[in-house]
């Protein structure tokens, strides 16, 4: 009976340390919102949202979004991840276009995609705070091409309320 109630124990202090992990979203703004997070000890901000319209010949795709991400104790700002739903052609370019900018010096791991530098990830911001639309051509490893349409409404109050959260020190 103490070995159960020990077990049981232990899966609820395990379930009360994984519901204090859990993002807290700190406000909406248009189509983004503003979202918290303690990641191993060390508080992470981040906007995301999700695509307004996506294309594609596909039969099944997964979850597609994209996240602007702060990390002040790693010293990292601004860091763009795109979410496919499909893991990435490698050797096919994730292309993103915001207004008459295009940015195509990525580089892709599974389903992810990433800019290459911090200073293309700053240009990225700064074509979205600009912008009202951004479209995310991709390749799956299995050759299907695909399309998706973000709404930039809201991302600069968005990108403000984790900036100011999370600040640079």
């Amino acid at each position: 009976m103490f070995k159960y109630l020990l077990v049981i124990c232990g899966l609820l202090i395990s379930t009360a340390a994984q519901a204090a992990e859990q993002p807290k979203a700190l406000g909406e703004y248009g189509d983004w919102t503003a979202w918290v997070y303690n990641e191993n000890g060390n508080m992470m901000c981040y906007i995301s949202s999700f695509p307004k319209k996506d294309e594609g010949k596909y039969t099944k795709r997964g979850d597609i979004y994209i996240q602007i991400a702060h990390r002040p104790a790693e010293k990292t700002f601004d860091v763009a991840t795109f979410v496919a739903g499909y893991n990435f052609d490698t050797k096919a370019p994730l292309t993103v276009k915001i207004g008459k900018e295009t940015f195509n010096k990525t580089f892709t791991q599974g389903d992810k995609g990433w800019m290459v530098n911090d200073s293309e990830d700053r240009r990225l911001i700064a074509a979205m705070k600009r912008g009202d639309r951004m479209i995310v051509d991709g390749k799956s490893s299995r050759g299907t091409a695909t399309k998706d349409t973000y709404s930039l409404k809201g991302f600069s109050a968005a990108y403000q309320a984790i900036s100011a959260k999370c600040k640079k020190k």
